[in-house]
C-alpha cells in the first residue's frame, strides 16, 4: 500500500475531524524530517490535547534545526504540564548537547513533578556529565518516581562518583527502585558496584534478583 504523499497529509491535517489529524500525524513517520516538520508545526497548537502531545513527540523524533528552539520554547512557556512533560522527554530523544541546560532548568524551576521526571529521564538519555549535581539532588525527591529516574539517569551517564549516594537504596522498600539501581550499577564498573549486586542477586523480588544478576554478567563477574 503507498504511503499517502505530502499534500494529502497537509490536507488531512487541516480537517476539522480530530480523529483525520490523529492519523495524518501518524503517517509522518514515513515522511522524511525536512519535509515533516513544517506540518507538524500546523498541529502544535491543536485544541485536543492528545495531538499536540503527539506533535510534541514527532519533533523530539524528526531532527532538523527547528525542532529544537521549539521545544524549548514549549519546555520553558506552555501552560499544560503534560505538554511540558512531553516536551521534556523529546529533548532527550533529539539528542542534541544544548539540551542540557534547559532540562536542568526545568528540574529545578518547574512545580510539577511529571516535568521533573521527564526532565531528569531525558538528562539520563543525553548521557551528559553536566547533569550530576541535579541528579544527585533528585535522588532527595519527595516523589519516588523521580528517584527511580534519577537512579537510572546516572547509570546511563556512567558518573561513578555516585555509586556511593545510590547504594542506599539497594534496601528501598519500593522494589522498583531496587530494579532500577541493580540495572544502573551494571554500567557502573567498581568493587562496591560488584558487592552491592552480589547482595541483591539474594532480593526476595524475581526482578530484582535478576537485575542484578544481568547487571553483574555485564560487570564480568558472572
Amino acid at each position: 500500500m503507498a504511503h499517502p504523499s505530502t499534500e494529502e497529509i497537509s490536507a488531512q491535517l487541516d480537517s476539522p475531524n480530530s480523529r483525520d489529524r490523529m492519523v495524518a500525524l501518524a503517517q509522518l513517520r514515513h515522511v522524511p524530517a525536512v519535509e515533516a516538520v513544517p506540518l507538524i508545526k500546523k498541529v502544535l497548537d491543536d485544541e485536543i490535547l492528545q495531538i499536540r502531545s503527539m506533535a510534541v513527540f514527532a519533533l523530539g523524533i524528526k531532527h532538523t534545526d527547528e525542532c529544537y528552539p521549539i521545544l524549548v520554547r514549549l519546555l520553558e512557556t506552555d501552560a499544560d504540564y503534560g505538554i511540558r512533560a512531553d516536551a521534556a522527554g523529546a529533548l532527550g530523544y533529539l539528542g542534541d548537547p544544548r539540551g542540557v541546560e534547559p532540562l536542568i532548568r526545568a528540574f529545578y524551576e518547574d512545580t510539577e513533578w511529571l516535568v521533573r521526571f521527564s526532565a531528569a529521564v531525558s538528562l539520563g538519555n543525553l548521557k551528559d556529565h553536566r547533569a550530576r549535581q541535579v541528579l544527585l539532588q533528585a535522588l532527595d525527591s519527595d516523589e519516588i518516581v523521580i528517584q527511580q529516574a534519577a537512579i537510572a539517569a546516572i547509570g546511563e551517564i556512567r558518573d561513578l562518583e555516585a555509586i556511593e549516594p545510590i547504594l542506599r537504596f539497594a534496601q528501598a522498600e519500593d522494589w522498583l527502585v531496587r530494579q532500577r539501581l541493580a540495572e544502573a550499577l551494571g554500567n557502573l564498573p567498581s568493587p562496591k558496584s560488584v558487592s552491592a549486586l552480589k547482595y541483591m542477586e539474594k532480593d526476595n523480588h524475581f526482578q530484582v534478583a535478576e537485575a542484578a544478576r544481568i547487571s553483574l554478567q555485564r560487570l564480568g563477574e558472572n
